[in-house]
């Protein structure tokens, strides 16, 4: 990682003694994993940091890049401390201003006003002009996918709350859109306003979608926003898995799980506390101990009895898989399809069917860091042992 002098700094161990001392031990093994995924000469964090051995283990796919980049910088917006070597205006500025010239996702323009308005940072001309037209377009609000939606709403309610009005008179109409196309009887969301793909819908789709019911909700003083997220959240909890596992893949129709797998990690120690955090200030029952069951997934608490974390990197095995879907997410469609549409539920499969995706994205500790750079009431989590002794 470069410093904002262009110096290298390469001690991968270096960040529990460069003056980060206020953060967890958690949140200092998130940061030392991140100096690995940093790619120098771009100014941002890789896409895929392979766990295999190879000799250059950064991969870099510049699109995902970028949105992994704002990502993390959003998690760099809850931590006590920065690493010094980590110049965060310029980092944004650089990955932000790409937005506009490679093919990223919708939402990764809602992940661009959420991390600047936590950051207090301006959002270029050239990208507001697309957001713009982007919500100033309604038929187009259909094309929507839920992270899209999600995303777009979670950023306008953060860019509001910092007086940042350009996109907030959208705000109303984006909530009435996401309850009219989105909200189910089964408490759980669709992942599209129309279509085939509508009921199919992943722990993504709950978690984005909740979290900008939850944030408009709070924002504009609005109970069936905060109800549709906690019912939401009551349902994720009675779904969660006999161990923990978040499941990944839900037909939103029935409110029932369609497939467990993959299951993330990112979603045991990232997405779902971000979303919890926001169920235990509203009161959903079992909120905490939900949280606390999943991470501890992480810890080797999970089928295969392992740990997802790698202490001597400071990084994480991205997730549990199907041994034969390790490279095709075909079989996982077709059966998800037929357990919709048969009304099944699934079932957890026999650990020797399972295996471990070999890699780690750096958006998955950007989620650590923002679901922990400010909780100080976990410190069974936040300062395990094996994150302490990970920076020693």
């Amino acid at each position: 990682m470069s410093n904002a002098g262009g110096q290298d700094v390469v001690a991968p161990r270096s960040v529990a003694a460069s003056g980060v001392m206020g953060n967890s031990p958690l949140v200092n093994y998130a940061l030392s994993g991140l100096q690995k995924c940093w790619l120098p000469d771009k100014q941002r964090w890789s896409h895929i940091y392979h766990l295999d051995g190879r000799e250059n283990p950064n991969e870099s796919v510049p699109h995902s890049d970028v949105f992994y980049s704002l990502n993390v910088l959003l998690g760099m917006s809850r931590i006590r401390a920065v690493p010094q070597a980590i110049n965060i205006p310029e980092v944004f500025s650089t990955n932000v201003d790409l937005l506009t010239r490679l093919p990223v996702p919708t939402y990764a323009f809602g992940m661009a006003l959420w991390a600047a308005a936590k950051l207090k940072l301006e959002v270029p001309f050239s990208v507001s002009k697309v957001i713009r037209q982007l919500l100033e377009n309604r038929g187009r609000w259909t094309t929507f996918r839920a992270q899209d939606l999600g995303m777009l709403l979670i950023g306008i309610v953060a860019q509001a709350v910092e007086g940042r009005t350009e996109f907030s008179h959208h705000a109303a109409l984006l909530f009435n859109f996401l309850s009219e196309s989105y909200a189910t009887d089964s408490a759980l969301f669709c992942d599209t306003a129309t279509g085939f793909r509508r009921r199919f819908a992943s722990f993504a789709t709950q978690t984005y979608l909740a979290i900008a019911c939850y944030s408009y909700g709070e924002f504009a003083g609005e109970p069936e926003a905060i109800e549709l997220a906690n019912s939401c959240v009551r349902r994720l909890i009675e779904l969660q898995g006999p161990q923990g596992e978040w499941p990944w893949f839900f037909d939103a129709k029935r409110g029932e799980v369609v497939d467990f797998y993959e299951v993330y990690s990112v979603h045991q120690y990232g997405m779902a506390p971000a979303l919890l955090e926001f169920a235990e200030r509203h009161n959903v029952e079992g909120a905490t101990k939900a949280l606390v069951k999943g991470f501890n997934w992480i810890f080797g608490e999970n089928q295969l009895r392992r740990s997802m974390l790698l202490p001597a990197s400071q990084l994480s095995y991205r997730s549990q898989v199907r041994v034969n879907e390790l490279h095709s997410k075909d079989r996982r469609v077709v059966r998800a399809v037929a357990n919709a549409y048969l009304g099944r539920k699934t079932q957890l499969i026999p650990p020797a069917s399972l295996t471990l995706r070999m890699e780690c994205r750096s958006y998955e500790l950007g989620w650590i860091l923002w679901s922990f750079g400010e909780r100080y009431d976990l410190d069974q989590l936040t300062h395990n042992l094996v994150f302490s002794s990970a920076l020693r």
